[in-house]
């Protein structure tokens, strides 16, 4: 017997999953707030009276801020209130109001909101009102100057609603961010926000900074910047960029973006031969008179000189990253093939982008007393003079006169940061821009560290880059060091910069006493920390090896020693040793060892017997290997197979090499 069929007249009057009302909380006291204040607001938000939907909106974007109701007004479907009548609403005030409420969504909400609401074509509604907004900041009949107060102010409102909710759109999704950089009603209305006289400047700043976010490896609106002459968008940010406060800053960060994607760099400079060279000078300058205030956040539409300081210095870091391609462009150019005049050490490199400057560890009790150890200000000066070239050093920069961006960060820049670095605060906001200025230090002592200075061509570079490592070393590192600080965010930016000034100033003596073990102590530190599951070549005890190796290239016969026994030590701990640690311990000993010219081959390596202990951990080195898996974590496998196979080799080449 057939089934029967389901009556199909019952098809029609299906309800609408999007209109069915949200159960009530279990929670009694959201059920309370959800009946108090969210149920009586939404349905004036969506009243046939105008003046309730706009009191409505107005109301719902000041609670949206507190989470509960934040989650209340999800629960009870408000996004989709707001896209099919509030944003379409014919009350300016409604619609300000709408884009306030979407803005703040956005905000707080994590990114997988953003997705969500980019499918569902949030963009039209956003299309929509960027064409608005700019068709009433154009209009010559009314001018938008005759428009009342709270007509200007609602529509500023919306504009800086908009800049940033496409910023956060295209942060979180790569296809919400091709979509938006096609828009070109979304790309004209930013490029009319910066181009009006009249913007105000949390509007401008918010457009800015949604234009940093879009022009990020992004080759179509760099052209759509570069190509606009309409607004002339690349002249006007020139002029932001020359002018002062937080625009410039932000106006830096879009040129740097657009710098790189044209590839406009020192070998191969853009119109009126720009650079980065241009942008260092600004930014040094910003982070030379912005002065803290000690609250990092003013409220949303204000920005705090930490904000100002936070954002130069990660322009700086960016500038100090990019700087690398340009010296291998160089190295290329002199040695017309293969990259030869720059080390391939990628590995090694660490621009710490992805240390927040969060952790809530300050110095320990032990660090001393600024007055103990800290110059006085005509000395810290007298140094200051030495790190820019104003006497004997100028003769050096000279010699870069071909890396004006290396330049202008060694003479402007580096010198700022110094001080930033060693900035003794304590509070959240110090700490923080303290470890952006560490990053930007980091990130340019890993460039110029990745120089190989046994290339005759590049003896200017290491003429003029050697004081300033010493005085980096000598003005934050040391310090550090001898805090003996307990924060370990600090210690690894500080152990990943060490490494990358020991890597330049071999054969230099720049040590001021027991720095190495300081590093040592870091490292047993180290080994009751989580370590970093995604890259574990970024660990703090792999910084400390890495340090430690280079620091033994310029050490004398005894502290030559101490470190090669200690790195023996870690390789000899496997299997219980992280296999990163063993790796880069094995990658230092064949380093230090493996020239038989140098007197520590003789005095160190081989009075010591490491040949035989190398020997003795070749069994355990090889198990190290098959016990990572390759399908989880192929980098380290890939460089533990190296690290084995370059051992094998190495005591083979050392059996047949004996004194």
């Amino acid at each position: 017997m057939g089934k029967s069929r389901r009556n199909r007249a019952k098809a029609g009057k299906r309800s609408d999953p999007i209109a069915k009302p949200a159960k009530p909380p279990s929670d009694p006291e959201l059920a309370a707030i959800r009946e108090k204040s969210i149920l009586p607001v939404l349905k004036d938000l969506q009243s046939a009276e105008p003046k309730s939907r706009s009191a409505a909106a107005a109301a719902i974007a000041n609670i949206i801020q507190d989470t509960k109701c934040r989650k209340l007004l999800l629960r009870e479907k408000i996004v989709n209130i707001l896209l099919t009548e509030t944003l379409t609403d014919a009350s300016l005030e409604s619609r300000a109001a709408g884009w306030e409420i979407l803005r703040v969504l956005t905000a707080e909400e994590e990114a997988d909101f953003c997705i969500h609401l980019y499918r569902v074509d949030v963009l039209t509604a956003i299309q929509h009102a960027c064409a608005k907004v700019t068709a009433t900041l154009t209009s010559s009949n009314p001018t938008f100057s005759k428009t009342t107060k709270a007509e200007q102010s609602f529509v500023w409102g919306i504009a800086e609603a908009l800049t940033e909710i496409l910023s956060a759109l295209a942060l979180a999704q790569d296809e919400a961010l091709d979509a938006v950089v096609r828009n070109e009603q979304i790309v004209r209305f930013l490029f009319t926000l910066i181009t009006l006289d009249v913007t105000t400047a949390p509007v401008l700043n918010s457009a800015l900074s949604c234009m940093i976010t879009l022009s990020e490896d992004n080759q179509k609106f760099v052209e759509a910047i570069l190509a606009d002459d309409s607004f002339k968008c690349y002249k006007q940010l020139i002029t932001l960029k020359n002018s002062d406060g937080y625009k410039s800053v932000l106006a830096c960060g879009v040129l740097h973006n657009v710098f790189s994607v044209a590839q406009w760099n020192d070998q191969s400079p853009g119109k009126d031969g720009v650079c980065d060279a241009i942008l260092v000078p600004t930014l040094s300058q910003t982070l030379k008179h912005t002065q803290r205030s000690g609250n990092m956040t003013n409220g949303h539409g204000s920005t705090s000189p930490e904000e100002i300081l936070q954002m130069a210095l990660e322009n700086l870091a960016s500038i100090g990253t990019a700087l690398r391609e340009t010296l291998e462009q160089g190295s290329r150019a002199k040695k017309n093939g293969p990259v030869n005049g720059v080390e391939d050490n990628g590995d090694a490199m660490d621009a710490d982008d992805d240390d927040d400057g969060d952790d809530d560890e300050e110095l320990s009790d032990n660090e001393p007393a600024a007055d103990d150890d800290e110059m006085d200000q005509d000395e810290m000066e007298a140094d200051m003079d030495m790190v820019t070239g104003v006497e004997d050093d100028e003769q050096n920069l000279e010699g870069i006169d071909d890396l004006p961006t290396l330049k202008e960060l060694i003479q402007e820049a580096i010198p700022q940061l110094i001080k930033l670095s060693r900035d003794a605060g304590k509070d959240e906001t110090s700490t923080s821009i303290r470890d952006h200025a560490f990053t930007a230090l980091n990130n340019i002592a890993w460039t110029v560290s990745c120089i190989d200075f046994t290339d005759g061509s590049n003896v200017a570079v290491l003429q003029a880059w050697t004081p300033v490592a010493q005085m980096i070393w000598k003005e934050t590192i040391a310090p550090v060091l001898a805090s003996d600080t307990a924060d370990i965010g600090l210690a690894t930016i500080v152990t990943s910069l060490s490494w990358a000034i020991a890597r330049t100033l071999h054969g230099q003596s720049f040590l001021s006493g027991d720095e190495h073990k300081k590093f040592i102590s870091l490292f047993h530190a180290s080994q009751n920390s989580n370590p970093d599951q995604d890259d574990p070549f970024q660990s703090l005890g792999v910084k400390c090896v890495g340090v430690l190796g280079q620091l033994a290239l310029a050490a004398p016969i005894g502290l030559n020693r101490e470190i090669g026994v200690f790195l023996i030590t870690v390789v000899k701990s496997l299997p219980e040793a992280p296999p990163a640690e063993a790796i880069e311990s094995l990658n230092q000993l064949f380093d230090i060892y493996g020239d038989e010219t140098k007197e520590w081959d003789k005095e160190v390596f081989w009075k010591d017997n490491f040949l035989q202990h190398l020997e003795e951990v070749a069994p355990r080195v090889k198990a190290m290997v098959k016990s990572i898996d390759k399908r989880k974590t192929t980098e380290l496998r890939t460089r533990a197979e190296e690290a084995n196979l370059n051992l094998a080799r190495f005591i083979k080449y050392k059996q047949t090499h004996r004194p």
